[in-house]
């Protein structure tokens, strides 16, 4: 079953803690100096954390 946020949630948490993940990776390429490159690979390893095991079989 597809899930969606509503609007109220997009326009509330799901805003917030967007920015909230904005700012700290920034804030990590300011004190480690990385590059955007890994920044997206640390992302890609906390949203590997999130799929499902049908998911994760597809790659």
């Amino acid at each position: 079953m597809p899930y969606s946020f509503s609007k109220d949630q997009m326009n509330g948490i799901v805003e917030d803690t967007y920015a909230k993940i904005i700012k700290e990776c920034e804030n990590l390429k300011n004190n480690t100096k990385c590059p955007n490159e890994q920044v997206v690979a640390l992302l890609s390893v906390i949203a590997s954390n999130f799929a499902t095991k049908t998911d994760k079989s597809k790659n």
